[in-house]
Formats: C-alpha cells, structure tokens, sequence
C-alpha cells in the first residue's frame, strides 16, 4: 500500500519518527517528509542519511500555514508531534494543549484539506484516567481525532485512527536511558518505586502498531498493543546484571503526576473492543446528542469488567525481560562503549 507513495511524519526528528524512518527507508515508497520545528535535529538527520528520498520541512503544528504546505501530494501521515515529558506539561499545561490538541487539529484539518489517504495520531496509556497535563492534553487529542473522524463519516476523506501505547523502551527521556547513565557513572539507581508496573514495548513495536493501524483501520479507531509488563525494581535489577555492575539502588519515592500503574483500555472500552490476537480495536462511539436513551439502557457487562492496566497484564520473567532489553540497539550500543 505504500509502493510509491508519500509519507509525513510530524514530529519526524523524534525517536518514534526516526524509528518510522528507519523501517521505511529501504522499502519502495516514494518519498519521506520530515516535519519538525528543530533544524538542528534535521540537519543532523540530513548529513547522515544523505538520501534523496528523505524530504525536510522546517515547521510547527501549531502553525496551521505551515503543516498545510508540507501536506500538500501527501498519502499517509504519522502524527507524531507531541510534548511529552510529564514534568514540562505540569509546568506549562496550555503549551502542551497548543501543541498536542491544536496542533493535532491542524494536523487533520490539512489532511483533510489535501486529501490525504490515512493519518494515524500517536497517543499514550498517560491518556486513559490521566493525571497529569501530559495525559490530559493527550486525551483531548484523541477526542479531537476521534470527533473528526466521525465528521467525515464515510465521505471523501482520510481514515483518522488513533493508536495507543505503553511505555517505549529506551525513548528519549525514558527510565532505561537514566538507569543506564547512573550505572556507568557508578551512581546508585533512583528508582521511584520498585513495585511500580510498566508496559514493555520496543520501538519497532510501535510501528508495527501504527502499520496495522494504517492496513486495518476505520474511521475514530482506537488501536492497542497487547503489550507485557515489568517492575521498575524488576528493571532496575535487570540491566545491573546485563551491564554486570552491582550499583547500589535508592528508593526515591513516586514522582509529581506518576501512576503506580499503567492503563492501556478503560473497562467501558474494553467492552466495545474488538480482540484481534495482538490488538485490540476499539470502535468510534457513535452516539450524538441524542444520548437520552444511554442513562435508562446499562450494560451488565461493564460491571463484570476491568481495566487493562500494567498492573493485570501478562508479567514478563526476569529472563524474557533481559532478552528484550538485549535485543534493543540502544543496549547494544552501551554495552560496546563499556
């Protein structure tokens, strides 16, 4: 589906758009955009790659004029452009709404406006009972994505989906990046809470969801991973014995606006969703103002049903966490400069 098309990756510097970049580079598409406002990170991608089938945008989501001129011959769009570190969002909520539920809007508004094929919109677990601006802001995104799927309806125009995933291993601003520094500063590890669960998804796991999102979706859906899980003690202990240290470790306590765990479905989604073997689809909620009827009609299935959290998904073994943590090119790379 992708021979000799045009893809748009917002956000396309990231480690989400570089991951993207990277499956897409020797496959026969036609050509790569790269949308971000950092030309530094750009340039650097330039004098790299030196391809001739990676194009660069200098722009901002949050500029309609300037996301609407990259759009122009575009097929498939990546909505990757985020803020996404959780104490910048606490600090500076209305920037992370500019830039995540705005930009977003511009985002769908110009691919609607030059009749783009697909666009699928990267959200985060931080969206499902947020509690920080981070999630918050996402989750708003999500409603706008979803909204505006449903606008569209089965008219002339893209199939907007949303996808949803857990902790990325060893992404930018990451737990693993931090753990990894403090064991070869011989530093002890400050780990928040050693029973704390997160999700354990590579990379290339993300884009594999995102693809599947492109190949399977309709309009307003919501696409899960299934996605194992660990402790961040679990963690800790698991890359001393890959990097064969013995740092001490130091319980700091729960960070400002950070779960215990971590929640990929909520129950009332979880009902409507669509098991798919290693994903789940969740359908757009088609209900409109008239939703009178929905406060005298429940459903008995929700009461029975739980979230899909961190907390409840299938536990990785010490072992299987360790192998994914090897089989991860960032992990590879410490391990030579050791």
């Amino acid at each position: 589906m992708f021979k000799d098309k045009t893809l748009l990756i917002t956000g396309g510097t990231g480690s989400f758009g570089n991951a993207v970049l990277n499956r897409f580079l020797d496959t026969d598409v036609g050509e790569i955009r790269i949308f971000s406002r950092d030309e530094k990170k750009q340039d650097d991608m330039r004098h790299k790659l030196q391809n001739d089938k990676v194009k660069f945008y200098i722009g901002d989501v949050r500029d309609f004029n300037s996301i609407n001129s990259a759009m122009r011959g575009v097929d498939y769009v990546f909505s990757a452009a985020a803020l996404k570190q959780v104490p910048s969002c606490e600090f500076y909520p209305l920037q992370a709404v500019y830039t995540n539920v705005l930009g977003t809007e511009n985002t769908l508004n110009a691919a609607i406006e030059n009749d783009v094929k697909n666009v699928i919109v990267l959200s985060t677990d931080k969206a499902v009972y947020p509690i920080n601006a981070m999630g918050m802001s996402k989750a708003l995104m999500e409603k706008v994505a979803v909204a505006k799927a449903r606008t569209i309806g089965n008219s002339k125009g893209p199939v907007i989906c949303v996808t949803r995933y857990g902790n990325v291993m060893a992404s930018r601003g990451s737990v693993i990046p931090l753990f990894t520094s403090q064991l070869k500063a011989g530093k002890a590890l400050t780990v928040t809470d050693p029973d704390m669960t997160r999700f354990m998804m590579s990379l290339d796991d993300a884009v594999d969801l995102v693809l599947f999102a492109f190949e399977n979706g309709t309009g307003g859906d919501t696409f899960v991973q299934k996605a194992p899980a660990a402790t961040i003690g679990q963690l800790a202990e698991a890359l001393k014995m890959i990097f064969k240290l013995n740092n001490e470790i130091r319980v700091i306590g729960t960070r400002h606006g950070e779960k215990k765990h971590e929640t990929l479905l909520n129950r009332e989604e979880l009902v409507h969703a669509e098991d798919l073997t290693n994903y789940f689809r969740v359908p757009s909620d088609t209900r409109d103002l008239n939703y009178g009827k929905y406060f005298e009609v429940g459903e008995s299935k929700l009461s029975l049903e739980q979230d899909y959290t961190s907390g409840n998904t299938r536990r990785l073994s010490d072992d299987e966490l360790k192998e994914m943590l090897l089989k991860l090119d960032y992990i590879q790379g410490e391990l030579a400069e050791s």
